[in-house]
């Protein structure tokens, strides 16, 4: 017989990135007696990570509970970064309604339209929030009505069209029916959930069924699966049986050797769950994503949702230039190997095969964020890696050669609108809307994913700093030929020794340098960029000859110019086609693909005789 949990809600937090979603859960969590009275806290408690804390982005989705008159509330807390769009779309399936969440002075944006509409086609029910609406750009009601465009555009049903309002000042932790007032707590928001957000629905005596949604690991108890109970009673010690909806092989039996339910920051044991239940549980040492955990007598696996392709690929592979080992603790091809196959299981949207030497591994995700974040995190636990420039993954569709396009928003101050256009227009932009927004102009454009590589960076100087630049995955279209993307060439150390500041002082009139002075450097390491189209080979290692009246302090008074440091992102949009990033705990350097001088001059000559014939 189906029973209403009442007492129970399971709510997902989605929206752009950067709206205020982990702002107002963290509010959310102190309102829903989480903490002591006295107890001290932190902000973006759910940003657990050291990359998301630094960068103030979520990346990995993240459950919590509150509980508000007798009701628990489940909350998943999603990245709201393009890139990291595939988190978003297996936990849409753990919950029975979303939270879309809108700055009140952006307004809807690329990834409020992707989330939203996944949600949509869930049929899940939906409270908008506009939040922020103490800015003082804040622009509430055009927001609400853009929301509701949104909606009519996406194809929402009556109900989804009729979704309530509220507007919520996160940092505050206020929520209002009326936008004309702040409020004085999240009452109405807690309110707004219990009314509107349905309670789950089933059997508690079917048999059992739960779709595992996520992926934990602990090395004591090694894979923990997390998952609703779509239906029936999941009990401590009870013997289940793991089977796919997409693959035929047969249900392996299991036995639940530890259940969690979560309430808070904190994953409390428990001898059994219902249906409708968030559960994290372990003892089936080889749980996936979109498996499902089943009654022994009566497997019956669900449907798991289908996650969007990878659009960018980059080559990883084993560091093999003259500095390798030092830094390092994992440097070989296996233990990389089995680190990336290793993220899989908690990856939905990466793809990893091997390459074509045992060396290498072709990495797929969505975005070159998506990527960047696996390299850095992976740099931080002690790997060594080589990594190519990204390069987008080509589709043929009815015959024809087709290229992932993206959906590209920017917002800048008008009078930078000039120098961007210009910029997007070279690399073959097509502008589909514009119309101002507060004092800024919103711009919109239809782009290939490739000519996106290394903008980022020269946006910025564009926009001194002022303008916000989103993407999102739009469709595949017919490619659209060769495009220049790269107008610089690069300057390269001719020896393997350690800069000096002399050797540097003679090198910065060839172009911006990347290294300081007392810097090891080996034959074929990128130590500038020159501001031709052309790759120069320079010595930042001379050293000045010694002559019998030369002063101690004579190199003291030759000026440098301050080098350009890269991050990891920025390294990614710098290089070539015939370059290489070498991500070591310690250090970013960018080399040739061929260290030896005289080998890479060779190799040039013979792709250049290659294209004249």
């Amino acid at each position: 017989m189906e029973i209403k949990r009442s007492d129970l809600r399971n709510i997902a937090i989605i929206a752009h990135v950067d709206h205020g979603k982990t702002t107002l859960v963290d509010e959310m969590l102190k309102q829903g007696g989480i903490y002591r009275q006295n107890q001290e806290t932190v902000t973006c408690v759910m940003d657990s990570g050291d990359i998301e804390r630094e960068r103030g982005i979520t990346i990995l989705a993240k459950n919590t509970a509150v509980h508000y008159e007798d009701v628990k509330i489940n909350i998943v807390d999603t990245p709201g970064h393009a890139d990291f769009g595939g988190e978003v779309e297996r936990v849409l399936k753990m919950v029975n309604g979303v939270i879309l969440l809108v700055d009140s002075a952006e307004g809807p944006m690329p990834q409020t339209r992707f989330v939203l509409q996944r949600a949509l086609s869930l049929n899940h029910p939906v409270i908008v929030v506009i939040n922020k609406i103490d800015k003082p750009d804040a622009r509430i009601a055009e927001v609400e009505d853009e929301v509701l465009e949104l909606l009519i555009d996406l194809d929402a049903t009556d109900e989804q069209l009729d979704s309530p309002v509220l507007y919520c000042s996160g940092r505050a932790g206020t929520a209002s029916r009326n936008p004309n007032e702040q409020g004085t707590d999240l009452k109405p928001l807690f309110e707004t959930i219990l009314e509107y957000i349905p309670a789950p629905e089933g059997d508690p005596d079917e048999p059992l069924q739960l779709l595992v949604s996520s992926i934990d690991y602990n090395d004591y108890v090694g894979r923990i699966g997390i998952g609703r109970i779509e239906r029936g009673t999941l009990r401590l010690n009870q013997d289940v049986a793991i089977c796919n909806y997409h693959s035929d092989e047969k249900p392996k039996r299991v036995r639940i050797a530890s259940l969690f339910q979560i309430d808070g920051l904190r994953r409390v044991p428990v001898e059994e769950a219902k249906m409708g239940d968030i559960v994290c549980f372990s003892g089936a040492g080889d749980i996936n994503i979109g498996d499902t955990v089943a009654d022994l007598t009566n497997p019956e696996p669900l449907e798991f949702v289908k996650v969007s392709e990878p659009t960018i690929e980059m080559t990883f592979s084993v560091n093999d230039s003259p500095f390798a080992g030092r830094e390092g603790k994992f440097v070989t091809s296996r233990q990389i190997r089995d680190r990336l196959y290793r993220e899989l299981l908690k990856d939905v949207s990466l793809r990893v095969s091997d390459g074509d030497t045992t060396e290498e591994f072709l990495v797929a995700g969505r975005g070159e964020m998506h990527l960047s974040i696996l390299l850095e995190t992976m740099r931080r636990e002690g790997y060594e890696i080589c990594c190519s420039t990204p390069r987008v993954l080509f589709k043929e569709i009815d015959g024809e050669k087709c290229e992932p396009i993206e959906r590209l928003t920017v917002d800048v101050p008008e009078q930078y609108m000039g120098a961007i256009i210009e910029k997007l227009g070279q690399r073959k932009g097509e502008l589909l809307e514009m119309h101002q927004v507060g004092s800024r102009m919103r711009l919109e454009y239809l782009i290939p994913t490739r000519c996106l590589f290394g903008y980022r960076t020269k946006f910025m100087t564009d926009t001194h700093g002022e303008g916000i630049l989103n993407t999102i995955f739009d469709s595949y279209a017919p490619y659209k030929g060769e495009i220049p993307m790269r107008f610089t060439g690069s300057l390269v150390a001719s020896e393997t020794n350690e800069t000096t500041t002399y050797g540097i002082y003679n090198c910065q009139d060839r172009g911006r340098m990347f290294v300081v002075p007392g810097q090891p450097v080996y034959e074929g390491m990128v130590v500038g960029e020159c501001p031709k189209m052309e790759d120069i080979t320079l010595n930042p290692c001379k050293k000045k000859q010694l002559t019998a009246i030369r002063s101690a302090g004579a190199d003291e008074k030759l000026l440098l110019t301050p080098p350009v440091l890269f991050s990891l992102e920025e390294a990614i949009e710098f290089i070539g086609d015939d370059e290489l990033i070498e991500a070591t705990p310690k250090s970013i350097r960018i080399r040739k693909r061929i260290l030896n001088t005289e080998n890479r001059l060779k190799a040039q000559s013979r792709i250049k005789r290659g294209l004249e014939k």
